[in-house]
């Protein structure tokens, strides 16, 4: 009976996850704001950064990636937001390069388009630098005193923080040392709806399913995972001492 019953649940697994990549994507119905801590993401990739506040990683829709590699990044379309695509969404890998801005728009931006609000490179760039603006994450933390330190957190402290302003759920995202004794405060998800209103980021089974079976990640972003309420939070200073 045991084996029985292990088969069943393997093939609706199956059937499940084949289901799953055989469908075209749903439309999407959220935008997730992403913003990333510079110095934990050069803590990971071996860079250098003298940014000392939230950048963004990316303004993904909770469904689908690379709807249409056709439809190639042309910096030019966006020449007039540059100087503050540089300041707010810069590389840090490779500052002088709009590389990260192409692979951005190409996995997630020409998936946004299918929204009429979203469909040029210009809208999507743009709606990405307004969202980051007026969701700025860097007053709401330090305006209740969360700021860089060498002491450390307690993620239940943030969540508090975030939550109680944005009046929603976001996401906390950290990385985790191998020795577990802290967690490295790393991304912060922010999601609103297809009109830009701030909605919870919680995740049905269906936008697990159809949109992360592969791992969302560039570069060495595969080391980060959501907070562990019972470790400590370590926010890392742009200067260590």
């Amino acid at each position: 009976m045991r084996s029985t019953a292990a088969v069943v649940i393997l093939c609706a697994g199956y059937f499940l996850l084949a289901g799953a990549f055989s469908h075209p994507p749903r439309e999407w119905t959220r935008l997730i704001l992403t913003q990333q801590w510079p110095k934990t993401f050069c803590s990971m990739e071996h860079c250098k950064t003298d940014i000392s506040y939230w950048t963004l990683h990316g303004l993904w829709p909770n469904s689908g990636n690379m709807c249409n590699n056709s439809w190639h990044f042309n910096a030019s379309l966006i020449e007039d937001l540059l100087p503050e695509m540089e300041k707010c969404w810069p590389d840090l890998l490779k500052p002088s390069s709009p590389e990260f801005w192409g692979y951005e728009w190409k996995k997630h931006g020409t998936c946004a388009a299918k929204a009429e609000s979203l469909n040029s490179q210009h809208k999507y760039f743009s709606k990405a630098l307004e969202l980051y603006h007026k969701f700025d994450l860097n007053s709401v933390l330090k305006d209740k005193n969360i700021v860089p330190s060498e002491d450390y957190y307690k993620l239940d402290d943030i969540e508090t923080v975030i939550t109680d302003f944005y009046g929603v759920k976001t996401k906390i995202q950290c990385v985790h040392t191998k020795g577990g004794q802290f967690q490295s405060l790393g991304q912060i998800e922010i999601c609103v709806d297809r009109d830009f209103q701030l909605v919870g980021c919680e995740k049905s089974n269906e936008e697990i399913l159809s949109n992360e079976i592969l791992p969302l990640a560039v570069g060495g972003y595969s080391e980060l995972s959501v907070c562990d309420h019972s470790t400590p939070v370590y926010y890392p200073p742009l200067v260590t001492g």
